[in-house]
């Protein structure tokens, strides 16, 4: 079994919180990583698992064990509960994990009823740093992380990915409150697969689906909530300089974005004309993935000017901002350099990072032209 690089900062937060929700989309590997630890768990999406919960909850809560609550989601009743034990004794920790498939945005009761009682852990699909082989690379970046979406065992991929999303289209999204029907479900995630990598045009997506602009934001709200698009927002200085402003939209995981495009393999992914603004998008779940285990806080954002200056992740890191521009090359030219250097200038990055293909990264820790692997390791320190 892989180890997953979030289990240290899991444990550290068990150690400091009484509850800690572990949430990511579903079969992103939640469960497994729960099981690995020791307590009494609970699948709350089985009526007959909240039926056992409900008759051992009185033995349950005394008792010094973890409780593993699987899909808190689909129980909201539970959260009221919780909220009682541990304000009943608010000193111990790591009594409750609740794994969940929906962002707490989604899961209104965690905010509402645990708040200050709990801290979130974000757990992602596979990411390169836990696959130990650079060799994983190109399998990662064409099936994707889900754990048995065909990065382990290729042959999954693509019909994993394709009757994941009907699920989600047709059971899931409606349960978590999407108020869409599946067949305008299905049409908005392939037009998604369109806008990949580019700035958020909410007017012109409606027009396509026949739904107001306000309509296709909401809809977008719970995709991001499910964990499968990703906004990142404009990063907006002071600076005299007319800056685009509306948010870029990624698919998180690339391989269901793949999946979609009837993508087949490697030599495919590469002869399509999008296949650069796949990478980057890989590129940056990859890298805000490896923060988000390490427990660092951060912000990202991308930088734009109308006049096509542009910095692909911009990320704050508490002090002066990072810029990361990401390049589907194997042999980066110093002009790449030089034009992430001027946009960098711009707002004043403190380290600015060339990623491309390149076998050979040159540079230091605060300028370098490297590798996806060598900055995955720069941000570790």
């Amino acid at each position: 079994m892989l180890t997953r690089r979030v289990r240290e900062l899991l444990v550290n937060r068990l150690r400091d919180y009484p509850a800690v929700a572990l949430i990511g989309p579903r079969q992103c590997g939640k469960t497994t990583l729960a099981r690995t630890l020791p307590g009494a768990y609970f699948d709350l999406e089985q009526e007959s698992e909240r039926l056992r919960l409900d008759l051992e909850w009185d033995d349950l809560s005394p008792r010094r064990e973890l409780v593993v609550l699987d899909e808190a989601q689909s129980w909201p009743a539970v959260f009221p509960r919780l909220r009682g034990a541990i304000d009943r004794d608010r000193k111990r920790t790591g009594r409750f994990l609740l794994l969940g498939s929906v962002s707490p945005s989604l899961m209104g009761q965690v905010s509402e009823s645990l708040a200050g009682r709990l801290s979130l852990v974000e757990l992602t699909p596979f990411l390169l740093t836990e696959l130990k082989a650079q060799a994983s690379l190109d399998t990662l970046w064409l099936c994707g992380g889900y754990p048995d979406g065909g990065v382990l065992v290729q042959r999954r991929y693509p019909r994993w990915q394709r009757d994941y999303l009907a699920l989600l289209s047709q059971r899931d999204l409606p349960g978590w409150g999407l108020p869409s029907l599946p067949q305008v479900t299905d049409r908005l995630l392939r037009m998604l697969t369109a806008v990949h990598g580019q700035t958020w045009n909410a007017s012109q997506v409606g027009q396509s689906l026949g739904l107001s602009y306000h309509t296709v934001n909401r809809y977008l709200d719970y995709l991001a909530g499910a964990f499968l698009i990703r906004r990142v927002p404009p990063y907006l200085p002071n600076i005299r300089k007319r800056l685009v402003k509306s948010p870029k939209i990624y698919w998180r995981d690339s391989g269901l974005l793949h999946a979609q495009l009837n993508v087949s393999d490697q030599h495919d992914l590469l002869a399509r004309p999008w296949v650069g603004a796949s990478w980057e998008g890989f590129v940056i779940e990859q890298v805000i993935g490896t923060l988000n285990c390490l427990g660092k806080p951060f912000d990202a954002f991308y930088f734009r000017t109308s006049d096509q200056h542009e910095v692909d992740l911009v990320l704050d890191l508490g002090g002066r901002p990072c810029a990361i521009e990401i390049k589907l090359t194997a042999s980066p030219a110093p002009a790449d350099m030089e034009r992430l250097d001027r946009a960098a200038d711009m707002i004043a990055a403190s380290r600015r990072y060339l990623v491309s293909r390149t076998r050979r990264s040159t540079g230091n820790s605060e300028r370098a032209s490297c590798n996806l692997a060598w900055l995955l390791d720069r941000l570790a320190d």
